[in-house]
C-alpha cells in the first residue's frame, strides 16, 4: 500500500506583497513562510526595546528604604513612615444608570493607590504606589535625592532636648494604647478598658468604651470596639502627657567578675580511672591540638573468635590496640597511645584482672565428683 505524503500550502499578505510557501504541516508551513516574509518584506521592522533598567539605581540590589536607613543612621535622624488615607479621585462617580446586570458584571473600578508621608528630621516627604511597599519606596527615593547632597548635621551638645525628640520619635511608632499602657506602668497607675454602651441596628453598631487610668477618665465612640478603644486611649493621652516629668534615677552599674579560664593541667596521672578514649580526646582538647584519629586496619581470626587491629594517630604518633571486637580494640588502642606518651595507665592492673574475673575465685564450697565403681558402670550399661 503506497503512502501518499500530504502537504499544506499556506499564502501571507503584507500589505501589497504575497508570499507563499509548503510544508508537511500547516504549522511548518506558517512558519516556513513567516521566516521568507522577515528575509524578503520591505516593510520597516519594529525598533528593539531598550532593556529595562534599574527603577532604585543602586547596585547590589538595594531598595530605597534599605539605603534611607542607612543615610538616616548616619545623619542621626529616624526615618518614619506614616500611612495616608488615599485621595479621592476627581470627577470621578459611579455610573448607576446600568441596564441589567451585564454592564455591572463588566464595570471596572479605579484602581486604588496608596500614599505614605516620610518623616527624616525636620524634612518631610510623600510618596504614592500601587502598594503601600511601592509607596515607601517612591518616599524614599524622593528623601535620598534631597538628603544626599546635604551634609551630616553635628551632634547637639544638648542631651535632654534630643533625648526627648527621640522619645517622641519612638512614640510616633506606637499606638495610642500601647502609650496608655506604658505611662501607667510608669507611674503605677491601674488601666481599665469597658464598653458601656452598645447601640445601633446589627449592621451599624455603635461602640461607647471608657478608659480609667487612674485618676483621669475619658470616653471614645465609633462602629467598632477597637476603635472606640483607640478613641478614648487618644482622649486620656492629652490628659496624661500635662503630668510633669518623672524624676530621673541613675541606676548603678553592676559589676561582674569576669571568671578565670579553666586550664585543664594534663599531667600524666591526669584523668585516671577514666575510658582511655575520653581520657585522650580531654588531652588532646587541653592541648588545643587535632582529636585523635581511629582507623580499623583489618579483622582476623574465625567468625566466632574474631580479632580486629584498631589503629589511632595523634600528631606523629601512632599506636594499635587488639580486641574481639572494635569497641575494645578502640579502647586498647587509646590506652597504648596514653602510654606512648607518657601518661599512667587508666587502670591498674588488678582492676584489669578483677575486671575480666581472672583472679576471682568461689568462695563457696567445692563440687566434688566421686570416682565411678564398677557396679555404677553396669548399672548405666544396663
Amino acid at each position: 500500500m503506497l503512502q501518499i505524503n500530504q502537504m499544506f500550502s499556506v499564502q501571507l499578505s503584507l500589505g501589497e506583497q504575497t508570499w507563499e510557501s509548503e510544508g508537511s504541516s500547516i504549522k511548518k508551513a506558517q512558519q516556513a513562510v513567516a521566516s521568507k516574509a522577515l528575509t524578503e518584506s520591505t516593510l520597516p521592522k519594529p525598533v528593539q526595546k531598550p532593556p529595562k533598567s534599574n527603577v532604585n539605581n543602586n547596585p547590589g540590589s538595594i531598595t530605597p528604604t534599605v539605603e534611607l536607613n542607612g543615610l538616616a543612621m548616619k545623619r542621626g535622624e529616624p526615618a518614619i513612615y506614616r500611612p495616608l488615607d488615599p485621595k479621592p479621585f476627581p470627577n470621578y462617580r459611579a455610573n448607576y444608570n446600568f441596564r441589567g446586570m451585564y454592564n455591572q458584571r463588566y464595570h471596572c473600578p479605579m484602581p486604588k493607590i496608596f500614599y505614605v508621608q516620610l518623616t527624616v528630621g525636620n524634612n518631610e516627604f510623600f510618596g504614592e504606589g500601587k502598594t503601600r511597599q511601592a509607596a515607601r519606596h517612591n518616599a524614599a527615593m524622593k528623601a535620598l535625592q534631597a538628603l544626599q547632597n546635604e551634609p551630616i548635621p553635628e551632634k547637639s551638645s544638648q542631651n535632654g532636648e534630643s533625648g526627648k525628640e527621640m522619645d517622641d520619635d519612638k512614640d510616633a511608632n506606637k499606638s495610642e494604647i500601647s502609650l496608655v499602657f506604658e505611662i501607667a506602668l510608669k507611674r503605677n497607675m491601674p488601666v481599665s478598658f469597658e464598653v458601656i454602651k452598645e447601640s445601633g441596628p446589627p449592621h451599624m453598631k455603635s461602640f461607647v468604651t471608657r478608659v480609667s487610668v487612674g485618676e483621669f477618665s475619658a470616653e471614645g465612640e465609633g462602629n467598632s470596639k477597637k476603635l472606640s478603644k483607640k478613641r478614648a486611649a487618644t482622649t486620656v493621652l492629652q490628659e496624661l502627657k500635662k503630668l510633669p516629668p518623672l524624676p530621673v534615677v541613675e541606676k548603678p552599674k553592676l559589676f561582674f567578675k569576669k571568671r578565670p579560664k579553666t586550664i585543664v593541667k594534663a599531667g600524666p596521672e591526669y584523668g585516671q580511672g577514666m575510658n582511655p578514649i575520653s581520657r585522650l580526646a580531654q588531652i588532646q582538647q587541653a592541648k588545643k591540638e587535632k582529636e585523635p584519629d581511629y582507623v580499623l586496619l583489618s579483622e582476623r581470626g574465625m567468625p566466632r573468635r574474631r580479632e580486629f587491629v584498631m589503629q589511632v594517630k595523634v600528631g606523629n604518633e601512632v599506636a594499635t590496640g587488639t580486641g574481639p571486637n572494635k569497641k575494645i580494640a578502640k579502647k586498647n588502642a587509646a590506652e597504648a597511645m596514653l602510654l606512648q606518651l607518657g601518661y599512667k595507665a587508666s587502670t591498674s592492673l588488678q582492676d584489669q584482672l578483677d575486671k575480666t574475673g581472672e583472679n576471682k575465685g568461689w568462695s563457696g564450697p567445692k563440687a566434688s565428683f566421686p570416682e565411678p565403681t564398677n557396679n555404677s558402670k553396669f548399672s548405666l550399661l544396663c
